[in-house]
């Protein structure tokens, strides 16, 4: 459960944290993913695009 408090009637600061803590924590991704349904292929084809994605990324960190 992620829960922000509001302090001294702050709404839109209580939004962007609340908003961080969820993008931290996964959620936000998480819930675009299951937002419509994939087929056993597809989910292998995502997941092999994702992976490839942290490869590429690792490999720019590592050249500079």
């Amino acid at each position: 459960m992620i829960a922000v408090l509001v302090k001294n009637n702050n709404i839109t600061e209580a939004i962007r944290q609340l908003k961080r803590k969820i993008q931290k924590n996964g959620l936000l991704r998480d819930m675009k993913r299951h937002e419509y349904h994939l087929s056993r292929s597809e989910r292998r084809k995502e997941k092999n695009h994702e992976a490839l994605k942290r490869l590429r990324k690792r490999e720019r960190r590592n050249y500079s």
